[in-house]
């Protein structure tokens, strides 16, 4: 396919070549290398908001030169939703073409534009125990994060909305939108302090340790008791009948209560081996399968285009074999 040059009327002079998307309309001869530079900055952040200070732009700008783009192609190159913006797919066609082109061009003419940051989020004490200590080598050689903790649900939304480059979830996300892979297993550990420990200790069979649980404090995260409900269910094969004592924002809340002996809970063994290993708290029950939660990672489609997500997902996959 010939390619087409595209000429940007700055300083530096340079040309730059790219082949036009196939089936779209041809880019004009003299294409604003601007425009390009918008509408790739725009395609990688999401939104037309983030991108106007990651460019210097206001974002009433950034819509008029993506309008101008989209006229000058005559093709659609977003999809407006709520919250950010989706891509079509000429816009991932587009982007798959000028990427590494603007991308270097923009190294040789070292015009001190910004790094454009990855967007990760996922459960907050995943992130805390595992993930953020696993990225600092990254962070270390230059990568920007921006890092959001929150639900899985929430935070596959606010992918779909562009907000996200990469999300760690607890679960598959639900339709063929979003990529994802298998990225870990975590096991879920039912523990204590060691004084509650040692006054179950005596009762060794499920049915005397389920009656036994049923008299300690349960310190849980939600009401509805997601985790230890799924322990009572895998675990014991029972349904949990207990209502909790205590209920904290969060596992590391959680983890706190426990450790002072405010009663049990059900935590993930990452979270709190550290707590095991050192005595200050213990092990109400071994099962011989263990209950276990796969964890996933997934992608926002056109993500790709900046190669410091790329680097960010291959090592967060190099790392999740040890945990």
């Amino acid at each position: 396919m010939k390619k087409q040059t595209i000429t940007a009327e700055e300083p530096a002079g340079r040309a730059l070549e790219v082949t036009p998307a196939a089936g779209g309309k041809q880019l004009p001869a003299h294409a604003d290398l601007n425009l390009l530079r918008t509408f790739l900055t725009v395609y990688r952040s999401g939104s037309f908001t983030a991108a106007a200070p990651l460019l210097g732009l206001s974002q009433p700008t950034v819509t008029a030169q993506m309008r101008t783009l989209e006229q000058q192609t005559g093709r659609d190159l977003f999809t407006r939703l709520p919250r950010g913006v989706e891509p079509t797919p000429y816009a991932h066609e587009l982007a798959g073409h000028i990427a590494s082109p603007l991308d270097a061009l923009a190294i040789l003419e070292d015009t001190g534009a910004p790094i454009t940051p990855v967007h990760l989020a996922g459960p907050s004490e995943l992130l805390c125990v595992r993930v953020l200590p696993a990225l600092v080598p990254l962070v270390a050689d230059g990568v920007q994060l921006r890092v959001t903790q929150g639900l899985p649900e929430p935070l596959l939304e606010e992918m779909r909305s562009g907000r996200h480059d990469l999300v760690i979830a607890t679960r598959r996300p639900r339709g063929r939108a979003l990529e994802s892979v298998p990225l870990a297993d975590e096991e879920y550990v039912l523990v204590a302090s060691p004084a509650w420990a040692e006054h179950l200790a005596a009762r060794p069979r499920v049915d005397a340790l389920c009656a036994a649980l049923h008299k300690v404090p349960m310190v849980t995260y939600a009401e509805d008791l997601p985790i230890v409900r799924r322990y009572w269910r895998t675990v014991f094969g029972r349904q949990l009948t207990a209502r909790a004592a205590l209920t904290v924002p969060n596992l590391y809340a959680v983890l706190s209560a426990v450790n002072a002996g405010a009663g049990y809970s059900v935590l993930p063994r990452s979270l709190c081996q550290d707590y095991l290993d050192s005595g200050r708290l213990a092990l109400l029950h071994e099962p011989e399968e263990p209950p276990l939660n796969t964890l996933f990672l997934v992608q926002r489609p056109g993500a790709d285009t900046n190669p410091d997500v790329l680097r960010v997902r291959d090592l967060l996959r190099q790392a999740a074999r040890a945990w």
